[in-house]
């Protein structure tokens, strides 16, 4: 086709946090899901509603879409007079006693200043000065009995005003009502705020249904609970990549292959169950990709399937003539697949924030002006643009509203460039892949494994795992497990297999999160001991890895450019 034709463009946004929630207890100990829900997946919605020629692809985790479930029962409950809330900074909002105790009341001081200072906290006057008076109290704990608890509650409500998607704030009268009152919430206030938080979870899945019925939106999964499927299938799959990397001790992980085809279908299951659709593409946990993964996602049924540039890079035949904007297929693997663009995707991550809306826009669009310039097989090449679709925006003015409004409307419009889904790029253009013999296996992070394996404390979290998944066979062989405890010790062991833990574990993190997820994780692997009625080794007891890094973002997100991990 002619390079007067447009360049097709496909953005698409990851959804995904992994189970906060203990489930032998009920108790949720981080409150990222439902945050990241009122705030970035609200406003990404509602930046597709308010331009129809807009488009993108929605990657959603099954796992994810299970919370959003829970926190709805959860609140609904509540709000009928019944039934608890289990999320203690939600709790806080809603209960009319708030804690007496001085540690809880500290805790809920301090869980009320999660929220990027500069964008969300420091944006509104109350709130500045509510956390000027908080981080007094955190250096003064013994001060702490002179806070009332009119202080609390005005600090649970700005809190989560803080987190309100800015698509809410500009548009719902109460919302503005509450910001306006500034102080001196009462509970019929609080009462209120938790009424509209469940309205916009409540509004999640009919709305991106919608958008994916009026062909705006192509939505897509990852596998169940997040795990990396080519280290499951084959830990060494990971010496691809890194020939030198230092494997666990267990080189092999029990029954992968198996547990890898549970996570794809029971994705399925509950992705088919929630949007009554099923997807055609695959976002593989963290772009996680291997041939043999390849084949298992194609038998599985998906048609396509995105992985990271790098692992394009390490993929290609020496003496091919290499484009990472075209469609490609490996070996006998009977799936399209498509690779981000690193550079631009990191520069919607970790750049864009603290530029002008415009001149950023106006950037990434010549970026993708200069590619379609330069790679004019308009039916066989895509621009790809793949990024975790909640951290970026709090490090944003007013959670990227701007941007991203800028960013649909010039795509939109652009005669050169032309919005798209991957389904529809596949159907209209039908490309000719270009063919390679083997994918080097690998992730979005550097085309390696170095953030889930090599380093010692991720290699000790696979050494847990791989006993914990040992003692589930060998229950499983026992034959005593009823129908009900296998379902649930399978969920267990999921949640378990999960790729965030092994994320955060590694000096380079921050330690008071890498303390999180590392007590998380023990709690979760603990849980499938109790329900398999085995003793949980003395070793859970012990913290695999206590962090200590200052990371760009936290640590939520990596740079492409960054140094590698471990490894």
């Amino acid at each position: 086709m002619s390079a007067s034709q447009p360049m097709s463009v496909v953005l698409m946004w990851h959804m995904h946090q992994p189970e906060y929630k203990d489930l032998r207890t009920g108790a949720i100990h981080l409150p990222w899901t439902y945050l990241h829900a009122i705030k970035d997946y609200v406003d990404m919605a509602a930046h597709l509603e308010a331009l129809p020629s807009a488009r993108a692809v929605v990657n959603f985790a099954p796992i994810l879409l299970e919370q959003w479930e829970d926190y709805i029962a959860q609140i609904t409950s509540y709000l009928e007079g019944h039934g608890a809330i289990n999320d203690p900074v939600l709790a806080g909002l809603a209960e009319p006693a708030l804690p007496g105790n001085p540690q809880a009341r500290l805790r809920l001081v301090k869980d009320c200043l999660r929220a990027n200072r500069e964008r969300m906290i420091d944006r509104f006057e109350p709130y500045r000065r509510l956390a000027t008076m908080a981080d007094w109290y955190e250096e003064h704990t013994q001060s702490l009995i002179y806070a009332s608890n009119q202080f609390l509650a005005d600090l649970l409500v700005w809190y989560h005003l803080s987190w309100m998607a800015e698509s809410v704030r500009r548009n719902d009268k109460r919302i503005a009502r509450l910001q306006e009152k500034a102080s001196n919430y009462s509970l019929h206030d609080r009462r209120e705020l938790l009424q509209i938080i469940l309205e916009q979870l409540q509004s999640l899945v009919p709305r991106y249904q919608a958008l994916a019925q009026r062909g705006q939106v192509e939505l897509c999964m990852s596998p169940y609970a997040h795990p990396i499927i080519p280290l499951m299938l084959d830990m060494a799959s990971a010496k691809e990549a890194m020939p030198d990397v230092h494997l666990p001790v267990s080189t092999h992980y029990p029954g992968g292959i198996a547990r890898a085809q549970w996570h794809i279908d029971q994705g399925l299951a509950t992705f088919e169950r929630v949007f009554d659709a099923r997807p055609s593409g695959l976002w593989p946990s963290e772009g996680g990709a291997s041939q043999q993964a390849l084949e298992m996602f194609a038998d599985s049924g998906f048609r396509w399937v995105a992985s990271g540039g790098s692992v394009l890079n390490n993929s290609h035949d020496a003496h091919s003539k290499s484009c990472s904007h075209r469609v490609y297929r490996f070996g006998s693997a009977d799936i399209d697949c498509v690779f981000r663009d690193d550079g631009l995707s990191d520069m919607i991550g970790f750049t864009y924030s603290d530029w002008r809306a415009e001149d950023a826009v106006a950037n990434l669009v010549g970026h993708m002006e200069n590619i379609a310039e330069v790679c004019p097989d308009r039916d066989d090449c895509l621009i790809t643009i793949i990024l975790d679709g909640e951290n970026a925006w709090e490090y944003y003015p007013e959670n990227g509203f701007d941007f991203l409004h800028q960013l649909y409307s010039r795509l939109a419009e652009h005669p050169l460039l032309h919005l798209s889904t991957m389904e529809q790029f596949l159907a209209e253009k039908s490309p000719q892949p270009a063919h390679e013999e083997h994918l080097v296996a690998g992730s979005w992070v550097y085309g390696t494994f170095s953030t889930w394996i090599g380093d010692p404390d991720k290699n000790r979290a696979w050494e847990l795992l791989v006993e914990a998944k040992n003692t589930f066979d060998e229950q499983l062989a026992t034959g005593r497990l009823t129908p009900k405890v296998i379902a649930a010790a399978e969920k267990q062991l999921a949640i378990c297999e999960g790729s965030d833990w092994f994320w955060w574990f590694g000096h380079y993190n921050p330690g008071a999160t890498v303390a999180q997820f590392d007590q998380l994780y023990r709690m979760h692997l603990a849980n499938l001991y109790l329900l398999l009625d085995v003793e949980a080794p003395a070793y859970l007891a012990e913290i695999i890895s206590r962090g200590g890094g200052n990371p760009s973002h936290g640590g939520v997100m990596r740079h492409h450019n960054q140094a590698g991990d471990s490894g």
